[in-house]
């Protein structure tokens, strides 16, 4: 299923900042988790998320550190930060709020219809009923990413 663009402005820094909650990682990687995690829901190219990412380092949300770890080219890693984490736990709480507010409309989840979102549970459960990580931290933050 492909995500109309306003919702991925939400959801992709959330998701992103979800993955560099549990360890640090390069651009690539980000992309390969978010694509393998999601089943293809959150799968954006590199050209999305370099710059998202740099919005994000921008805000103070990650910081990154170049490393060679004995590789031809250096990547750079990136993690994230104090700041990073208050705004996933914030976002992730505006999220779920959201997301139980669909589901008690009928909207989501198996009230829609829907099969629960089972393999999503160990990916990037934020809160969501479901299992399914997004965001609408643009709008609900005050600014987008």
């Amino acid at each position: 299923m492909k995500i109309e663009r306003e919702l991925m402005r939400g959801a992709g820094p959330l998701a992103v900042l979800k993955l560099l909650e549990r360890r640090e990682m390069y651009g690539y990687e980000l992309v390969e988790e978010l694509a393998t995690r999601t089943e293809g829901v959150l799968a954006i190219g590199q050209s999305t998320l370099y710059p998202m990412l740099y919005n994000l380092e921008a805000k103070g949300l990650i910081e990154a550190e170049w490393r060679e770890d004995g590789l031809a080219k250096p990547r750079k890693y990136y993690r994230l930060t104090g700041k990073g984490a208050e705004r996933l736990s914030r976002d992730s709480a505006q999220w779920g709020a959201i997301a139980r507010a669909m589901l008690a409309l009928g909207i989501t989840g198996e009230r829609a219809g829907e099969a629960s979102a089972a393999p999503f549970a160990s990916g990037l459960s934020v809160g969501m009923p479901g299992g399914l990580s997004g965001g609408l931290s643009g709008g609900l933050s005050g600014g987008a990413m």
